[in-house]
């Protein structure tokens, strides 16, 4: 039992170990890539990367060499790591929980109102700072240039991602018909100026919300199934400590003396018995 459990704490921190490159891995290429405006779930990635990749070296090398110390470090961090998760994973869950696009009728694509999400998602895009990171972002990944040369069959008939929606054309409830703009404020924003466009508008920035939002729900999902293997992993991290502590200060035939309180095994009574007869006869 005692090389079994050891040797389950160290391949299973061996491979969230290797896991966590991937993880890390993405998060970097996140950041410095031009093609993707995602950068909203960049640092978390980052920081989970980095801690699961420290925590799991530490179980491996406490788990594999017996090192006690190591393993109560891996024990410490791991119950800290779990509850951080686990409380990053209802906020997600939460702040995802509401938005979701509006069926345009006679359009394939569908259409985002910002007052659908959540006020702190909300408050995120309002920020000006944060939102010109954005709109720069999404000029330099030419995500409007790709439906330019879409012809007025194209707008009926062809999809849409949230972020095209929103900030590449103007609401479908916007008329403009002699000089007269019908429609809500972001009708008024609309410009056709290529490095203008939608992207004031509160549809542009629920676009961006949704993407952020499908993407976060996506991560809460790993979450969960990362949640259920770390905890996994802490039990049977729980059994590798004991182990090395019971390896570090094995049994010795004078602590018979402070086992007071331990009960016999199921066979102790018939020996005892047995041998009180031998001693009878003889």
């Amino acid at each position: 039992m005692y090389r079994f459990s050891n040797t389950v704490i160290g391949v299973l921190n061996l491979l969230s170990l290797l896991a966590s490159i991937p993880i890390i891995g993405t998060a970097l290429w996140k950041a410095r890539s031009s093609t993707t405006c995602e950068n909203f779930l960049q640092t978390p990635l980052l920081v989970i990367g980095f801690v699961i990749l420290l925590v799991s070296l530490a179980g491996f090398i406490g788990a594999c060499f017996h090192v006690a110390w190591a393993l109560w470090v891996y024990l410490v961090v791991m119950i800290f790591l779990i509850a951080t998760l686990m409380g990053l994973t209802l906020f997600g869950l939460v702040v995802t929980s509401q938005g979701g696009g509006v069926e345009v009728p006679g359009r394939v694509y569908k259409e985002y109102r910002l007052g659908d999400y959540h006020p702190w998602l909300r408050e995120r895009v309002r920020d000006q700072e944060y939102w010109n990171s954005i709109r720069s972002c999404i000029l330099t990944s030419k995500t409007c240039s790709k439906i330019q040369s879409w012809t007025t069959l194209d707008y009926f008939q062809r999809d849409m991602t949230s972020v095209q929606s929103g900030c590449c054309k103007p609401p479908t409830a916007c008329t403009y018909e002699t000089g007269v703009i019908v429609g809500g404020e972001d009708c008024y924003r609309w410009n056709n100026g290529i490095e203008t466009l939608c992207y004031e508008c509160d549809a542009c920035k629920a676009g961006v919300l949704e993407e952020i939002r499908l993407d976060w729900r996506k991560l809460s999902v790993v979450n969960i199934l990362v949640l259920v293997l770390l905890i996994a992993v802490y039990a049977a991290g729980c059994c590798a400590f004991h182990n090395t502590r019971h390896a570090a200060h094995p049994y010795h035939p004078s602590d018979d003396n402070r086992m007071t309180k331990v009960r016999p095994r199921w066979d102790y009574y018939w020996w005892r018995w047995w041998h009180e007869k031998k001693e009878q006869l003889y």
